[in-house]
């Protein structure tokens, strides 16, 4: 419905008060609906005397559009904007004039309802896509967060206690801390129900145009921290990482491609069991790159294996976790995006018989881009 309760009340109550008028045998307000194909029509949103009848919408080749005897239509417009109408049919034909007066005072205070209505719905729907995009850059820096906290601890232990620069690195560490609490303090503004819930209709859920990498860049240079991360964060949880030893001969919009990484790694971080082995494995076929992170802990239910990709939605294992289910949901967003596709595989071994019998494999699979025209 393009409109709100609020002003569907008011439509009652306007046409309600008709009921002293014989004369007028029905009402039917309309709002202006642009349809898929682009073609505006006019769809009812209310109608009296109130009964258990559909009404059709109205588009250009509808049978209302006719003229009838008995039928006038009453534009509510905005300047040159057709918002909806107002459709009245009477028994007399002209109105008496105060009837006349009366639906044309309806009408206008019909338009500037609708005015007021319609520009609260746009200013609520872009509200709450720049709340999104908040939301999904605040999701996205508590990777590089996450980095340099991981970083810093690695070096703190290489140094030693009575290194002369220890006490640089726990400053590093302490800003770190500090920066964190602030993005936990404005996502809380921006979620104050503490996570993302799904929404009721599919919507975009991509980077903004910064940050994903110009077309062409080789993926190689931004896969290499990538590793170097997942191989400190591993040392630090007493985990076995098992990195590629190549890396793969891909351009394209590496930016995109490293930011779903950068996501499946810290999950897999996060969710897998403690100690669970964890990897990223890389092959090409049939003109493809596929991608998988991939960990040899216990395997996802079935039930579940689907439902994660949602926006919101994060699996038995994660409920009692930190996060806001965000990363799957982004990452096959933008895999598709690309042309490709993100998908859990289990076990791990589906997808290389050098990986484990038993765990999740989160494959990422791209199409190789096509050569720049000349």
């Amino acid at each position: 419905m393009p409109v709100s309760q609020r002003f569907l009340a008011l439509v009652g109550f306007q046409l309600g008060q008709f009921v002293d008028c014989p004369e007028v045998r029905s009402l039917v307000v309309y709002v202006t609906h642009q349809g898929e194909t682009g073609q505006p029509s006019l769809l009812p949103v209310g109608h009296w005397p109130p009964d258990e009848r559909a009404l059709p919408a109205v588009d250009s080749v509808s049978r209302l559009r006719v003229p009838a005897e008995q039928r006038r239509w009453l534009p509510l417009r905005d300047g040159q904007r057709l918002l909806g109408a107002l459709q009245v049919e009477a028994a007399r034909n002209p109105w008496p004039e105060p009837l006349a007066q009366r639906l044309q005072a309806v009408a206008l205070a019909l338009t500037e309802a609708l005015r007021l209505d319609l520009e609260g719905g746009e200013l609520r729907q872009r509200l709450s896509e720049r709340e999104e995009q908040l939301g999904l850059l605040l999701h996205q820096l508590r990777n590089p967060l996450t980095a340099l906290r991981t970083f810093g601890q690695l070096l703190l232990r290489r140094l030693g206690p009575d290194h002369n620069d220890r006490s640089l690195v726990q400053g590093l560490l302490a800003e770190e801390r500090q920066i964190n609490r602030y993005v936990e303090a404005i996502s809380a503004l921006v979620h104050p129900e503490g996570r993302l819930a799904a929404p009721p209709s599919p919507q975009p859920l991509l980077l903004p145009p910064l940050l994903s990498g110009p077309e062409g860049q080789p993926l190689a240079g931004l896969l290499e921290p990538l590793l170097q991360r997942a191989a400190a964060t591993a040392t630090l949880q007493g985990r076995d990482w098992h990195g590629p030893r190549t890396l793969p001969d891909w351009s394209g919009d590496s930016g995109s491609v490293a930011e779903i990484l950068a996501n499946l790694l810290e999950n897999a971080f996060r969710y897998s069991a403690p100690g669970a082995a964890l990897g990223l494995h890389w092959a090409t076929d049939a003109g493809e790159l596929h991608l998988t992170v991939w960990d040899g802990g216990p395997a996802i239910a079935a039930a579940e294996r689907e439902a994660i990709f949602g926006r919101g939605v994060r699996g038995t294992r994660g409920q009692e976790l930190p996060g806001t289910g965000l990363g799957l949901a982004l990452g096959r967003d933008l895999a598709r995006s690309l042309g490709g596709e993100l998908a859990l595989v289990v076990p791990p071994r589906t997808v290389a018989e050098s990986l484990p019998g038993e765990g999740n494999a989160f494959r990422l699979s791209l199409p190789r881009p096509s050569a720049p025209q000349r």
